[in-house]
């Protein structure tokens, strides 16, 4: 079992940065992947960022490209997102996901552990 928990969310002003971060605990030895999810009211969860464990790999998002950027810390079993230029439409409920089986990073359904979310809101 991984448990995953997020912090780093709130409230901020167009154009402003944000920093989330996801700790894992856990069989974190078997991480192979992790990203991060967003949901807005009424709207389909949706991908932003993932990034294997070994660093190899990352996937963004054509939205997020060129503002955001997902890292990891192996040591500490965390993966972070910084999210930069931020905007209204990037308001949302950010999920942390972690999977310990490799393949595409892209795909809501190949992740089968999640954290409990964390509030983004961008005023503008």
């Amino acid at each position: 079992q991984v448990q995953l928990v997020e912090s780093g969310g709130g409230l901020v002003q167009t154009g402003g940065s944000l920093r989330l971060s996801c700790a894992a605990s856990g069989r974190t030895f078997s991480i192979l992947k992790m990203a991060w999810f967003r949901q807005a009211p009424g709207k389909e969860r949706e991908f932003v960022a993932a990034v294997t464990w070994n660093g190899a790999t990352t996937n963004y998002a054509d939205s997020v490209k060129g503002r955001f950027t997902i890292s990891r810390d192996n040591a500490k079993n965390t993966v972070d997102l910084q999210m930069n230029s931020l905007k209204p439409e990037d308001t949302a409920v950010y999920y942390c996901a972690a999977d310990l089986s490799p393949g595409i990073i892209y795909l809501r359904g190949r992740y089968g552990y999640w954290g409990q979310g964390t509030q983004v809101t961008v005023s503008s």
